[in-house]
């Protein structure tokens, strides 16, 4: 990145945890620490990333602030409320920010980042101004109908499994989330619509999202795995 460009990145937290038997995602424990805390890690700690909002439901908000004082993350600048739907939780973390060039958007629960994939992630931005971490799909991909019955099989070789981090020019997300009226899944989405051309750039296969408690096994694997294993 250019000497000056200010990064911002919003951590996107606000779910319910509907997958989780009863337990909250945000602050289950993966090794020895909240998940909050192991995926706001790498970010705290890359050179290229200035300020960090951390975006939660409004009942956990006490809770995040008692994880941030204890592990002493030095970029994030505030936990702030989510709102009704995804896209306005993002809003809420990219009002909170201080003005900035790019805007790195992630999911609270994908503890899978590195510095290599942040820094991947901001080179692609750089060629179109948004750009989207993914992995190429492994498996067959079939759209089915009605009765289940298989009405399509899509080219495996066209297909990106989409994940987080996803990084824009800030000005641009700012525009997306003003023009838009629909819902949507993702912020590239709403880049999207707007006719703007997105990059995908390679994510991991080990940037999982932890949805289900058996997730949070297969992500302390993974981890270990990396050298990231801290107590």
């Amino acid at each position: 990145m250019k000497r000056g460009e200010r990064v911002g990145v919003v951590v996107v937290a606000a779910g319910m945890s509907t997958r989780m038997e009863g337990v909250n995602k945000t602050f289950a424990e993966l090794m020895g620490r909240p998940l909050i805390a192991v995926t706001l890690e790498p970010f705290d700690s890359c050179p290229l990333v200035d300020e960090i909002v951390l975006v939660l439901a409004r009942g956990d908000l006490g809770a995040a602030r008692n994880v941030l004082g204890r592990h002493g993350f030095a970029k994030v600048s505030t936990a702030c409320e989510g709102g009704a739907r995804r896209q306005d939780s993002v809003l809420n973390g990219l009002r909170a920010l201080e003005p900035c060039d790019w805007v790195m958007v992630h999911d609270g629960a994908r503890p899978g980042v590195s510095h290599d994939l942040l820094e991947r992630g901001l080179q692609a931005a750089r060629e179109t101004g948004a750009a989207v971490a993914g992995v190429p799909v492994k498996d067959t991909i079939k759209v089915a109908g009605d009765g289940n019955l298989v009405a399509e099989t899509l080219p495996r070789d066209t297909l990106w499994a989409a994940q987080t981090p996803q990084i824009f020019r800030y000005s641009l997300l700012l525009e997306a989330h003003a023009r838009c009226r629909q819902d949507v899944t993702d912020d590239a989405a709403m880049v999207e619509m707007m006719g703007h051309p997105v990059q995908m750039f390679p994510g991991s296969y080990r940037n999982i999202k932890v949805t289900t408690p058996e997730d949070l096994d297969v992500m302390s694997a993974l981890l270990k795995g990396q050298g990231r294993a801290r107590g």
